[in-house]
């Protein structure tokens, strides 16, 4: 086989989920956001999962991700898109039994003249500035809204990474005064709102990036794993090159091996000359520049000649490939490449 295997553990995505549903309370829902084809995962296979572990509601970031999601599911659960009701969408938030966050002005008059009693949603802006109605425009049509019954009122925590940050207090109070006395299901918290503690959960809560074994939720179990094989071994002598510009040149004699993988998989550019890739327990540096299609690794130390690495393992989990590449967990898992052998691991009960 030529190309990396990524193998995606779909009973540690459902323990996940229980895991995150058993922080709140019995009365709050615990949706899943499977947005971004599940995070890169596959929206189908992870989403069926995710229901067999309970999951009734979920969300989407625009509805195509809907359509996607309905076929694998079938006419159940709910699905929330958060980016509303956009032109164009309205047969296949129809037709699907899509059920759109609405973000604004103009999305409620669309949605209220194309699909009038059709189920909808409102976002609220706390102080993100990204999505959601404002606060002096919900003021202004709270009670023309509230009368067409909505079936959620969100809004969405910036900083809830950082559990110490201000603004979740202040986005917590900003959302208490926003719905103060409406009738209607709530929902603040995605995965760090959650560990924030119930202050945050109100009705509903979902999580994503800790169904996915991310931070910050570090009792997660791991999710994925990616092995790539390798290609070819060469020996180096004191002074030879790898890969482009030059960028690593031995000092000492050295034993390389070539893998397929590189930046065209979603193995970032920035990983070059600093990343490691592992034998078993063995950190295994790489050397030069990350590729299009392969990164060259030194294996200079192993008493072995590997048939393959390991990119993401129990030594290097995504946050920490992240750390590396100096980005979030988030971007590494949702650019995992498509040219990956996906192999989903189920039965663990």
């Amino acid at each position: 086989m030529s190309t990396g295997r990524l193998t995606i553990d779909l009973d540690a995505v459902a323990a996940n989920w229980r895991a995150l549903d058993a922080k709140s309370d019995q009365d709050v829902q615990t949706a899943a956001v499977v947005k971004a084809d599940a995070y890169g995962l596959g929206v189908g296979k992870v989403g069926r999962a995710l229901a067999a572990a309970g999951a009734r509601r979920f969300f989407v970031a625009v509805a195509e991700e809907g359509a996607a999601l309905r076929e694998a599911l079938g006419p159940g659960p709910e699905i929330s898109v958060f980016a509303g009701h956009m032109s164009g969408d309205t047969d296949m938030i129809h037709d699907l039994g899509l059920v759109p966050m609405l973000n604004s002005v103009e999305q409620l008059t669309l949605h209220f003249e194309a699909l009038p009693g059709h189920p909808f949603g409102v976002q609220l802006d706390t102080g993100m500035n990204r999505l959601g109605m404002e606060p002096n425009e919900w003021a202004a049509l709270r009670d023309l809204v509230l009368a067409q019954n909505p079936r959620l009122i969100m809004s969405h925590l910036a900083c809830s990474d950082e559990p110490t940050h201000l603004m979740n207090r202040q986005q917590l109070e900003t959302f208490h005064e926003m719905t103060e006395g409406v009738d209607v299901p709530r929902s603040l918290a995605a995965t760090g709102g959650i560990l924030m503690g119930p202050d945050y959960h109100f009705d509903l809560t979902r999580p994503g990036i800790g169904l996915y074994g991310g931070l910050p939720f570090d009792k997660a179990e791991p999710v994925v794993s990616l092995d790539v094989p390798v290609i070819q071994i060469r020996d180096l002598a004191a002074g030879e090159s790898v890969g482009y510009s030059n960028s690593w040149i031995a000092e000492h004699p050295a034993r390389v091996a070539t893998v397929s993988g590189g930046y065209a998989d979603g193995i970032s550019r920035s990983l070059s000359n600093h990343a490691v890739l592992f034998h078993m327990d063995t950190p295994c540096p790489i050397l030069g520049r990350v590729s299009m299609d392969l990164i060259t690794v030194d294996i200079s130390h192993l008493d072995e000649t590997p048939k393959t690495l390991t990119l993401v393992g129990k030594h290097q989990s995504p946050d920490d490939l992240a750390d590396a590449a100096g980005t979030i967990g988030y971007e590494v898992l949702t650019q995992l490449g498509a040219r990956y052998a996906r192999y989903y691991a189920r039965g663990r009960g």
